[in-house]
């Protein structure tokens, strides 16, 4: 960093920092002086040097040019001797032949020899080599001096076909013929050495780490002669045969090259997709098993950074070589397990695995930029999507074939429905549907993910939703057909709804139990989807309880309609009371197949509905003969509440039959005294004057000019007392009047 600029004025300043520093102008005038003085002597001094330097490496840089120069005129010197030692050695001719008769003879002497000796040399070394490859994780003692007298055999039989180029047809045919043996032993000594690059790991961890090292020795030395090779035939191509006649080995080469250094590479590679196929093919109907086998990936690993490294040459790069191979492999056989479709929970499996993975490699210390590309493409939060819509899949067909069974079963009633465990009707249609429902999240909660299991809680909701839409759907459909063509209905349906009430509320149990078992297990995030869906599943299951059980009531009640129509006509006062409550007896016989909580809820829609029905025809029908009407009342009040008393405590029954007390106190009271008997139904019930004023209409010892006295005084109280209905409304809200014109009609 440069040093900041001072002024002059600053420097100034700082030596005259008062005004007593004015009488030390001239002494710091001669400080300033005698250090310019120095500085200007040091910079001359040094300018000189520079100058001096500067003008001898000119001077030697003008002698070396030349002396290049001198070099280069007595080089061309001595090419033009070489060219032509004619010229200047007048007997060179017969030198020359002289010479290359002696090379040739020479040659021809050694050619032979080795020819003779060829096939004891091969015996040699079949031997030794098929030795050798007997015990592929041994210490390979023979390995190098194999290879030095094959690559010495090699490049005879080089040689030797090189020469023989010009030789006849059929000589050079029983030259390859004698080489054939040479050549066997070449590729099965190629192929030993291939088998040995495929267990370079294993060799290592049998503790023969110097097998590796010869071998890539090999390859290094095969490799050079390869380039050899490569380069003189780039000087043919160039047509520079002149330079290329000059040497004896352009001459005769007819090496084939062998790229050993990638073909042991392509080894090793071969090796690992071997090992994973291995591994792969051992639990290829268990991927989960594959998954949880996969560690020796990463001992692998260790070994190789430990032991294998030291054994290959930096350039190789051994390391990073592995780990993409066993990352690419990886990979591969992972897409192998997605192409298979296998089931949801090894799409959840995978996920965690390959999260487990990148967190192991990179405690391995391993470079990210190795592990390119990412495992299925960086894209395994796919998997989950692809598990979602597996599960999707899977649930919809599970509820649709488990729906299509338990709907024909419903709505054929061939046989009667099945009893469990507890003495109740049922189904196996709840018990699979949770089974279902378990494994889906199970799988979920194995995984450990909030987001995961929430979501499959989603899809377990929408699918119980649907098929409660389905029964309820069917359950109004059964219904429709028993009232308007009971002749072509089978029976059972009554029976069939309690099985259906019953496993809904099985199902909620179930959801409950489900519920408490996964709140524990999530985040207050993930707790509150799941508690909503799971409750609103419940809600559901509680609602087609619900209405199987007014399905009951209503079968009830479409079978007490001849009954029921008797009510409060001519026929009624001689009693018919006795008939509906054994009607309503015999469908509660089977009580003992009910859930009792709803048992409960139908013993109070039962006697709301009896309830409902007949205060409704009491409030539609044309005359009642008193005192006879209120006495029948009174009978038949009393025989439906001993009815209901053996499902209830008479306690628990008294609120119920209040309404009818009241309105029996109505038509009992004399004309004067209806008011107050009014009142009291009134501040309980509302004013209801329709239903009041029919009341009074219907009551046979009143007339006209009565009923019209009493229904205005009625009136006029309840508009000076401002009389409204209750906040909670009564059973009386239920009941509807007919007009006049609909009772004339009726009757």
């Amino acid at each position: 960093m440069a040093a900041p600029q001072v002024s002059a004025a600053q420097a100034i300043g700082e030596y005259l920092q008062s005004p007593d520093d004015l009488l030390k102008i001239s002494a710091f005038r001669k400080k300033l002086e005698k250090e310019k003085a120095s500085i200007d002597a040091r910079l001359k001094s040094g300018v000189k040097e520079q100058l001096d330097a500067t003008r001898e490496g000119l001077t030697k840089l003008l002698g070396t040019r030349n002396n290049v120069q001198a070099i280069k005129e007595e080089m061309q010197i001595v090419d033009r001797m070489c060219s032509d030692p004619q010229n200047d050695v007048s007997t060179f001719d017969q030198i020359s032949r002289v010479s290359m008769v002696h090379r040739n003879f020479e040659q021809t002497e050694e050619m032979v020899n080795n020819l003779l000796e060829l096939n004891s040399k091969l015996d040699v070394l079949e031997e030794l080599l098929e030795a050798e490859s007997r015990i592929i994780i041994g210490p390979a003692p023979n390995l190098l001096p194999i290879h030095f007298h094959i690559n010495r055999l090699e490049a005879f039989r080089n040689q030797t076909m090189h020469q023989a180029k010009k030789a006849s047809a059929n000589s050079r045919h029983k030259l390859a013929r004698m080489f054939e043996r040479l050549n066997k032993l070449i590729e099965d000594f190629e192929a030993y050495i291939m088998e040995l690059a495929r267990n370079v790991l294993p060799l290592v961890r049998a503790g023969y780490p110097q097998v590796v090292v010869k071998l890539i020795k090999i390859a290094e030395l095969e490799a050079r002669e390869d380039e050899k090779a490569i380069a003189i035939r780039l000087v043919k191509k160039a047509a520079k045969m002149d330079a290329a006649s000059k040497f004896k080995s352009m001459q005769a080469n007819a090496r084939i090259i062998k790229h050993y250094r990638s073909k042991t590479t392509k080894a090793i590679s071969d090796s690992i997709k071997a090992n994973f196929d291995d591994a792969y093919t051992r639990h290829q109907h268990d991927p989960g098993a594959f998954l949880g086998g996969l560690g020796w990936i990463y001992q692998d690993l260790i070994r190789i950074e430990s032991d294998v490294v030291p054994c290959f040459p930096p350039s190789y790069e051994i390391h990073a070589f592995y780990i993409k191979e066993y990352h690419r492999t990886l990979n591969a056989t992972l897409q192998r397990i997605i192409d298979s479709e296998p089931d949801a929970s090894i799409m959840l499996d995978l996920h965690a695995w390959i999260k487990e993975y990148k967190k192991s490699m990179k405690e391995l210390n391993v470079a990210p930029e190795l592990l390119d590309p990412p495992l299925l493409g960086g894209e395994e939060q796919n998997l989950i999507e692809d598990y979602l819509k597996l599960i999707v899949k899977k649930l919809d067909e599970w509820s649709a074939n488990l729906m299509k069974t338990e709907i024909q079963e419903f709505t054929t009633r061939s046989d009667p429905p099945e009893v469990d465990s507890d003495g109740l009707y049922g189904t196996q249609g709840a018990i699979i549907l949770f089974q279902m429902v378990n494994q889906q999240i199970d799988a979920a909660t194995e995984s450990g993910q909030g987001a995961i299991l929430a979501r499959v809680v989603g899809e377990v909701n929408r699918v119980m939703r649907s098929i409660q839409d389905q029964w309820t759907k069917v359950v109004e459909a059964e219904l429709k057909k028993q009232t308007e063509k009971p002749e072509e209905v089978v029976g059972g349906l009554a029976e069939y709804c309690i099985a259906l009430a019953n496993d809904q509320i099985k199902s909620a149990d179930n959801t409950e139990a489900l519920l408490g078992r996964l709140e524990p297990l999530v985040s207050e995030k993930y707790r509150t989807p799941i508690s909503e869906k799971l409750n609103d599943a419940i809600d559901g299951n509680l609602d087609v309880a619900k209405k199987c059980i007014q399905t009951f009531i209503d079968i009830i009640l479409n079978d007490l309609k001849p009954a029921t129509k008797q009510l409060f006509q001519p026929t009624w006062y001689d009693g018919i009371m006795e008939q509906i409550v054994l009607t309503m007896r015999d469908y509660m016989a089977d009580q003992s197949y009910i859930n009792p909580s709803l048992l409960e809820l139908l013993v109070e829609y039962l006697l709301d509905a009896f309830l409902v029905t007949y205060l409704t025809a009491l409030a539609n029908c044309s005359k009642l003969r008193m005192p006879a009407a209120t006495e029948r009342i009174k009978e038949d009040i009393s025989t439906v509440f001993s009815f209901f008393s053996g499902f209830k405590p008479t306690k628990e029954l008294e609120p119920y039959f209040e309404v009818v007390d009241l309105i029996l106190a109505m038509l009992e009271a004399s004309k004067s005294m209806v008011f107050l008997s009014f009142w009291a139904f009134a501040k309980v019930h509302g004013p209801c004057i329709p239903f009041v004023e029919g009341l009074m209409k219907v009551r046979g010892d009143f007339d006209r000019s009565a009923v019209s006295e009493v229904m205005d005084s009625i009136k006029r109280k309840v508009k000076d007392e401002g009389l409204t209905d209750p906040p909670e409304p009564t059973i009386m809200k239920k009941i509807t009047v007919q007009s006049t014109l609909s009772r004339f009609l009726r009757t």
